[in-house]
């Protein structure tokens, strides 16, 4: 791995205030040379540069959980407790492998509807010998109603996935109440944040804290919409598979009568 980027752990150590030990960098070091592999049977990811492997999906993974970095050399710390995690739409396995790697006692479930993918991430675990990670080939909207899933997680994780309020919907039935979801995003606008605080109350959900972040390499910025979960989610979330993406829950706006009485 030190041939690769000699110089990133002051960036590590900057931006995220921890840096990977010696077996977290032997770990990360192969999985870069699995997902090179795998990439060449299935397009898993178009940046495969170790520049792009390092800052896309190593540094934008883990920035994603940096409360949980910075305690994580803290045996005794609060945050030390093992989470169930889910990683909604995990294309390549991002960010659901690098946090596994990092939290061996966590358990995180990858879950994306393209089994090709899900066929490719397996192959790339077996050969990283990862214990803590279980692969699903489906879908959100069928997840949220299986009673070995629906409520069960502590941490939902949804990077490059689709619309705030689609995210949600499919993060929120597979919280715990006290569970929590990160929502990765590039920019974040005000409009998307008031459309969002609108429609969690329906899901049982409340908007924490949106933490910013600046890509290390380029520049880029990032922003971790944390949403908490606060209460049940009804029974009739998640819509059927399509329905969040097509039709994201909108602001309910109370109607004049001859208007009808409520509108989504």
């Amino acid at each position: 791995m030190a041939d690769l980027w000699p110089n990133y752990d002051n960036l590590w150590q900057s931006t995220l205030h921890w840096r990977p030990n010696q077996p977290q960098e032997t770990a990360f070091a192969q999985l870069y040379q699995a997902l090179l592999v795998a990439n060449q049977q299935v397009n898993l990811t178009r940046l495969t540069t170790p520049d792009d492997f390092w800052e896309k999906h190593l540094w934008d993974s883990l920035q994603g959980v940096a409360p949980w970095l910075v305690t994580a050399a803290d045996e005794a710390g609060p945050l030390k407790a093992p989470l169930k995690v889910i990683d909604i739409g995990t294309g390549g396995g991002f960010p659901g492998l690098p946090l596994a790697l990092v939290f061996p006692h966590w358990r995180v479930t990858l879950i994306d509807g393209t089994r090709k993918k899900i066929a490719a991430i397996e192959a790339m675990v077996q050969s990283l010998g990862t214990a803590n990670v279980e692969l699903l080939a489906d879908r959100a909207e069928h997840l949220g109603h299986q009673l070995n899933h629906r409520e069960a997680y502590d941490l939902a994780l949804i990077r490059a996935v689709g619309g705030v309020n689609t995210c949600a919907e499919y993060a929120l039935p597979l919280l715990k109440r006290g569970g929590q979801a990160i929502l990765y995003r590039g920019q974040w606008t005000p409009d998307e944040e008031a459309s969002l605080t609108a429609i969690l109350p329906r899901l049982g959900g409340k908007l924490g804290i949106v933490r910013t972040m600046t890509t290390p390499l380029s520049g880029g910025v990032r922003h971790n919409v944390e949403i908490l979960k606060v209460a049940p989610t009804p029974d009739t979330y998640p819509r059927l598979p399509g329905m969040p993406a097509k039709q994201p829950l909108e602001h309910r706006h109370r109607m004049p009568r001859s208007q009808g009485s409520w509108a989504d």
